[in-house]
């Protein structure tokens, strides 16, 4: 599933090979977590946070809620999360606590 994302990412929206990371671990509250993929920005800011699902996996809010957690730590400007079959978008808008949900996912600036 992840590679299908970076194929996406690569073909469709002009992400750089360079600019994507697979699987790292990070932490929240000391807790240990692992994204699936991420896109950095030339400043090093994180761009783009995606959580990769299996297809049998339904997205929900318990989904959501995994990938917005990950971003209270990673502070990224837009959330991707798929399970191959449905994909859901969101710009993040960290001053105020809230995403705003895109019927696609922008292209690299």
């Amino acid at each position: 599933m992840r590679q299908h994302c970076v194929k996406f990412l690569l073909k469709e929206k002009g992400y750089s090979k360079v600019s994507l990371n697979e699987e790292k671990t990070f932490k929240i509250n000391d807790i240990e977590k692992r994204y699936d993929l991420v896109s950095y920005q030339n400043d090093g800011s994180i761009r783009l946070v995606v959580e990769c699902k299996a297809p049998s996996v339904k997205i929900d809010q318990k989904t959501f809620d995994q990938i917005a957690r990950y971003n209270l730590a990673l502070k990224a400007e837009l959330l991707m999360l798929t399970n191959g079959l449905e994909h859901y978008f969101c710009r993040t808008d960290h001053q105020n606590g809230s995403y705003d949900f895109l019927p696609e996912l922008p292209k690299k600036r």
